[in-house]
């Protein structure tokens, strides 16, 4: 559409597709009906609007591509269903065919001349719509979508029956109507010829179309004609189709154009004289902006004039662009975990923020774009804005300190008020008569939390000392924000934190980010050498790798090395009594290492529970961790988490680790005194500590002959070692909390074996505790010294063969140690899992 002629005005009213020729129409009904009516009964003449618009376009919708993702991963997992879960599908379809014995009548009709009649229904009648409408276009590509449907069933029957899987064919394969194609092509023919034609919210013929379509679906599969899996199948491939051609294709914009924004801003005082679209002047890209009408993403811009001479910008946000956006939010709600993401699923809801965020910043007295209303209608919203307050970009080739603090002041104003802006970037740098302001709104939100306002503040930080340098911008900040407060920040000084418009500039490289922590780092007043731990923030990182990486190991671990079946039949001839208590010792054990760990922290930082859970979570790091690795890291991380430096947290977990090994072999040694017992002779390698200490000191020595290894030593480790020696002297040099931690080691190896005590009890055998313990501990050891998850394998076999040797019969010590393996092994994988989930959701781990 383009008019550069005057036409008469609209009367006001809601419309949401009114198009020009639409209005002339109604214009001249209005004038026929006002020659009829009396002089004082006639309206007062409208202003003549001269209007210059572009006709609208069809538009990619991205969320076309999202529903073809979800029908795919549907059709393959309904596959894999029927493949390798037979017994659900079939469940599924006999409970369908019970519930539908009313049905029973139609198994007397042809099911081809059912499909055949409902076919040419849905296809002339959906036909004749587009076609009365001119959508010469869509009708085409609609059929082709009908045949490429129906090409694409034969194309997948014919790949599954050459796979030749039994089950699946089984379960895919129709009983009648499906013709040369083991799946039914019915579905996927209509369902892309429906998905082409539509949207069904905007014609009626393609929404009954669809109705008959689902109802026809369930009374063939309860009338066994169509398997419940093919027809699922069926559905998901004639979606697929459609939505691909449909956005290749694109689809026609429904909004509000030219004299649809007229009468649409009659409705909120404006009487327009005047409205011109502005060329859309964006480089390519599926989010743009422009600075005019603050940064709203993939919005059109008009400029009007109203009848009183006064000019605005008239910003236009469709539903079907708006979905770009709002598919950008809920990725970035998905990369960042902690951290708040706004999600606007409508141009509506995105406008009607972005005009509350406008009129909240002007409360709190901040320069920003004057806003004067919104309106809406089914497809499109509306922002009106004053062009008295237009922005114009800021000089950002020479920023100077002054003009660093001004921005860095407006954000604090903004902050302090819990405004966030959530992606500063250089476009949103700007000035407004002169004054350094910040725009770009539309993504941010009130009411938000310290994290989110942390990141504001990296954000621009990050960006100013790009666009100048790290030590000016950091130099800025201190003008405006507190020393303490950039201090804080350095834990979110991170590379996903950062738009990539920043990370784009010319002055960014690897080393900047580095440059501002170490920056920010030096504003501590403590002599630490090290930098604060940093928080997570995105969701993919080493730590979720991890995580997943655990999870695959533990369950590969438990599905390959359990052996149910001798689990099972140990445990059912176990003496139930004596069985609880073995995993009641389980939790004990767990009890006395978190007495270890807690005696040497800070009383002020002790939560009992968390302590439990830190112990308990150590359980599921074992089933993909050698014996001890997996507690140490869970120590670790649980230490650094409670606010204690890289090395004090270093330093006690290696004294708790210490405490329970010299423990463990002190009581070894006091016990075998007392037992009589010399079984080390027989288990331990000769001269085997002698070679693990001379193999560390060559290697040592042989690194601090090499020169470059020798001064990267010294350097850069030998300065946070003497700061580890220091915390760990510190700690050792505080006898009532290293006598509590003694108790706790002691708890922990006393109950551990008692825990064996008490298997042995449940299959009859009655041994001497003190023996027991004796000798497990000295099992166990070395069966946990193996590199395997856990010790396993060789924990087993240690255990076996030690108490064989004892007299323990052999089938009682094996049926013990699974027994034994069960509660201190298999059920903490489970027990870890739930206390590793909680602490991470409390941000302990």
């Amino acid at each position: 559409m383009s008019d550069k002629t005057p036409s008469p005005a609209v009367p006001e009213g809601p419309s949401s597709t009114t198009r020009d020729s639409e209005m002339d129409q109604t214009s001249n009904a209005t004038e026929t009906v006002e020659a009829t009516l009396p002089e004082a009964q006639k309206p007062k003449p409208s202003p003549q609007v001269n209007i210059d618009d572009v006709a609208p376009q069809r538009a990619h919708n991205a969320n076309d591509l999202l529903h073809a993702v979800a029908a795919l991963v549907l059709a393959v997992v309904v596959i894999v269903f029927a493949t390798y879960m037979h017994g659900i599908t079939t469940g599924v379809e006999h409970d369908a065919k019970t519930a539908g014995q009313a049905f029973a009548w139609l198994m007397d009709l042809p099911v081809s001349i059912l499909q055949q009649f409902l076919s040419f229904a849905i296809i002339i009648s959906v036909l004749i719509h587009l076609l009365i409408n001119r959508e010469w276009f869509q009708s085409a590509v609609s059929v082709v979508a009908l045949f490429c449907g129906y090409t694409s069933i034969l194309v997948l029957s014919f790949i599954l029956a050459h796979l030749g899987v039994p089950a699946l064919m089984d379960a895919v394969r129709s009983s009648e109507g499906a013709g040369p194609a083991m799946l039914p092509d019915f579905y996927a023919g209509i369902g892309a010829f429906l998905t082409v034609a539509g949207p069904k919210r905007s014609r009626s013929s393609v929404k009954w179309s669809w109705n008959a379509l689902f109802i026809a679906a369930a009374v063939f599969v309860i009338v066994s004609w169509h398997s419940v899996a093919g027809t699922i199948v069926s559905f998901a491939v004639g979606r697929i189709i459609g939505l691909i051609l449909r956005f290749a294709m694109g689809t026609r914009t429904q909004g509000l154009w030219g004299s649809g924004i007229v009468q649409a801003v009659g409705n909120i005082g404006l009487r327009l004289t005047e409205l011109h679209r502005r060329e859309d002047d964006n480089e390519p890209g599926a989010l743009k902006s422009r600075l005019d009408d603050d940064l709203i993403e993939n919005s059109r811009i008009y400029d009007a004039k109203d009848e009183r001479g006064e000019r605005y910008i008239i910003s236009v946000l469709d539903s079907l662009p708006h979905a770009a956006g709002y598919l950008n939010q809920l990725w970035q709600g998905l990369r960042f975990t902690g951290v708040a993401i706004r999600r606007d699923r409508s141009a509506s809801d995105a406008i009607h923020h972005h005009f509350s965020m406008l009129l909240g910043l002007k409360s709190c007295g901040l320069t920003t774009l004057n806003p004067y209303g919104v309106m809406d209608s089914e497809e499109s919203s509306l922002l009106v804005l004053d062009v008295a307050n237009s922005p114009s970009p800021g000089n950002l080739d020479n920023l100077n300190e002054e003009t660093m603090v001004d921005y860095m002041d407006y954000l604090a104003k903004a902050n302090s008020r819990g405004y966030t802006h959530r992606h500063i970037t250089p476009d949103t740098l700007a000035e407004i008569h002169g004054e350094h302001v910040i725009v770009g709104w539309q993504n941010g939100d009130y009411a938000s939390g310290s994290t989110n306002i942390a990141m504001d503040k990296v954000q621009l930080l990050v960006l100013l000392a790009t666009l100048s340098n790290p030590q000016l911008a950091i130099e800025s900040a201190l003008k405006v924000w507190d020393r303490q407060t950039l201090i804080s920040l350095a834990p979110f000084i991170q590379k996903v934190a950062i738009p990539s418009a920043t990370r784009n500039l010319a002055g960014w490289s690897k080393q900047l980010l580095g440059e501002v922590r170490d920056g920010l780092n030096a504003l501590d007043p403590h002599d630490e050498v090290e930098a604060a731990e940093p928080v997570t923030l995105a969701r993919f990182n080493v730590k979720s790798f991890l995580s997943i990486t655990l999870l695959i190991i533990a369950v590969a671990v438990i599905f390959t090395q359990l052996r149910p079946n001798e689990v099972i039949n140990a445990v059912r001839h176990a003496n139930l009594v004596w069985a609880l208590v073995c995993l009641l010792l389980s939790m004990l054990a767990w009890v006395g290492s978190s007495i270890t760990l807690g005696s040497f922290m800070d009383h002020g930082k002790l939560h009992p529970f968390d302590l439990f859970c830190s112990q308990a979570a150590s359980g599921f790091t074992a089933v993909s961790m050698p014996a001890g690795v997996g507690p140490a890291f869970v120590n670790l991380q649980f230490l650094r988490k409670n606010g204690y430096k890289n090395t004090a947290a270093t330093a006690i977990m290696s004294v708790t680790w210490a405490v329970q090994g010299l423990t463990t072999i002190i009581l070894l040694l006091v016990m075998g005194l007392f037992t009589g017992r010399n079984m080390f002779s027989g288990m331990v390698p000769t001269n085997t500590l002698v070679v693990v200490i001379g193999a560390i000191v060559l290697l040592l020595c042989l690194c601090m002959a090499i020169t470059p290894i020798r001064r990267m030593i010294v350097d850069k480790y030998l300065p946070i070692l003497r700061s580890y020696a220091h915390q760990l002297v510190e700690v050792l040099t505080q006898p009532q909390r290293l006598a509590v931690g003694i108790v706790g080691a002691l708890v922990l190896n006393i109950a551990t074996g008692l825990g064996f005590w008490a298997a042995l009890k449940a299959f009859g055998t009655t041994f001497n505790p003190l023996e027991t313990i004796f000798v497990f501990l000295l099992a166990n050891t070395l069966g946990s010294a193996m590199p395997t998850p856990g010790g396993l394998g060789a924990v087993e076999a240690a255990l076996t063969f030690a108490f064989t040797s004892v007299g323990v019969p052999p089938a009682v010590a094996l049926s013990a140690t699974l027994l034994y393996r069960v509660g201190f092994y298999w059920l903490r994988i489970p027990i870890g899992f739930l206390a590793m989930k909680r602490l991470d959701h409390h941000n302990l781990l």
